[in-house]
């Protein structure tokens, strides 16, 4: 069997940014993931796609093909007021080097790690912390096996369950919260 969407790939591997390890899967706590289904960067499964279990795999991601180019943009100074809750600035959240959420225009939640704060404004950056980087990735596959229907409703570990079914109401009897295609 080889990797192909639809099917749950365990694999080891260690990624390696400007010579230190920032992250890694061992044989004892493999990554597992349904293949396909945008779990991963599109370019790592790029990679992987074909592979068997036992094969290696090596290979580098530019920024573009990771997180992106670091975007000077993305750093913004907000002011200090939008910090507060009850009219008291949460100061314990202004810590350089923290991470918040906050909420996008759009509505939908993204990170910024603090970066400066000054008496009436905080200095945040929204690019993702491996933004700008090479990410540098060494592994092995594990184990292929197929999908069950339920893993590619629900998600592997039940992630995508909580998002309704996607109008596949024969998996959720139309109790998902989804439109189920009305």
């Amino acid at each position: 069997m080889t990797i192909q969407d639809e099917k749950v790939v365990a694999l080891t591997y260690t990624l390696t940014v400007d010579g230190q390890v920032a992250d890694q899967a061992t044989e004892e706590n493999p990554l597992e993931f349904i293949f396909g289904l945008g779990y991963l960067l599109p370019k790592f499964e790029e990679y992987i796609q074909g592979k068997s279990v036992g094969d290696s795999f090596a290979f580098v991601l530019s920024p573009a093909e990771g997180y992106g180019v670091y975007d000077d943009q993305a750093v913004v100074e907000l002011p200090k007021h939008i910090f507060e809750i009850d009219g008291k600035i949460q100061e314990q959240l202004l810590v350089v080097g923290k991470t918040i959420p906050m909420m996008n225009q759009a509505g939908g939640v993204i990170p910024g790690k603090v970066v400066e704060v000054g008496p009436d404004s905080v200095k945040m950056d929204f690019n993702h912390e491996l933004a700008g980087k090479e990410l540098h990735f060494t592994g092995k596959v594990t184990a292929i096996r197929d999908a069950t229907e339920k893993e590619l409703t629900e998600g592997l570990h039940g992630e995508r369950a909580a998002q309704g079914c996607g109008g596949n109401c024969s998996s959720c009897g139309g109790n998902c919260g989804g439109s189920c295609g009305d």
